[in-house]
C-alpha cells in the first residue's frame, strides 16, 4: 500500500498497483514487417531461449520479444491448443517459433523436452521458468485441498526445479548460459487465501539463491524477476 498526502492535509491510501499502468505485453512494440527483419540484433540470432508457460500472457509476450530479435525460440505449456494460437499469432508478424506441449510437473515430460531440445538445437542459452498457476478460487485454510495447494507448488516450484535440472547440460554448452525464474511480489507481501502461490512464489525465490551460488562456477547466471 502507499499513503499519499493530499493538498487538503488528509491521507489517503491506494494500492500500488492502482497508481500504475496496465502494461499490455502483446502490444508493446510498433508494427512488425518482413522489411524489418534484417535489422534483428545480431547477438541473439545465435541464441536458443527457452520459455516454460510460453503461450499465454507474459510468457507470449518475452516470446515475440526474443522472436523479434532474431533468436530461435521455443515455447511449451500445458495447453496444446494455446501453443498452437500462439504459433499462428507470432507467424501473422513474421515471427517464428517452436512449440512443445509440457506438463512440468512431470519429470518424464521435462526429461523428453530437453532431449528434443538437444536434438534439435544442440545447446540452450537461455531457460525461463515462466510457468504458474494459482488455486482457481481463494479459499481458507480449513477449505483449502491439500491436493490443490501441492498442484500449485508442483508447477510453481517442482516445474522450475525440474527444467533447471535437466537443462543444465545443454546450458554448458552455451557461451553465456543463463536461467530466469519469474516470481511474484506474493513472495514478499503476500494476500489472504493465497497459500499455495505465495510460498511456491516464496522457495521459488530460495530456488533461485540456492541455483545462483551453485552454478556460478560453471558461468551460469541465474537471476528473479517478480510482477506484480
Amino acid at each position: 500500500m502507499l499513503s499519499l498526502t493530499e493538498p487538503s492535509g488528509k491521507s489517503k491510501s491506494f494500492r500500488a498497483i492502482e497508481l500504475l499502468p496496465k502494461p499490455n505485453f502483446l502490444c508493446a512494440f510498433p508494427e512488425y514487417t518482413r522489411e524489418t527483419q534484417d535489422k534483428m540484433n545480431p547477438y541473439y540470432t545465435s541464441r536458443v531461449i527457452l520459455i516454460t508457460g510460453g503461450a499465454q500472457g507474459i510468457g507470449r509476450g518475452m516470446a515475440q520479444a526474443f522472436a523479434r530479435e532474431g533468436a530461435q525460440v521455443i515455447l511449451t505449456d500445458l495447453d496444446p491448443e494455446a501453443g498452437a494460437d500462439a504459433l499462428t499469432w507470432l507467424d501473422s508478424q513474421y515471427l517464428k517459433a517452436h512449440f512443445v506441449a509440457c506438463d512440468v510437473r512431470q519429470e518424464p515430460q521435462v526429461q523428453a523436452l530437453f532431449r528434443q531440445v538437444a536434438e534439435q538445437y544442440g545447446k540452450l542459452d537461455v531457460l525461463i521458468n515462466n510457468a504458474g498457476i494459482a488455486s482457481p478460487a481463494r479459499k481458507p485454510l480449513h477449505a483449502l485441498p491439500t491436493a490443490e495447494f501441492d498442484q500449485v507448488l508442483g508447477v510453481n516450484l517442482r516445474g522450475p526445479f525440474l527444467c533447471a535440472k535437466y537443462a543444465l547440460p545443454l546450458l554448458e554448452k552455451a557461451q553465456y548460459p543463463a536461467i530466469l525464474n519469474i516470481t511474484s511480489t506474493r513472495a514478499f507481501m503476500s494476500e489472504p487465501d493465497t497459500f499455495g502461490y505465495s510460498a511456491s512464489k516464496g522457495g521459488l525465490e530460495a530456488l533461485t539463491h540456492s541455483l545462483a551460488v551453485s552454478l556460478g562456477p560453471q558461468r551460469i547466471r541465474v537471476n528473479a524477476i517478480s510482477p506484480g
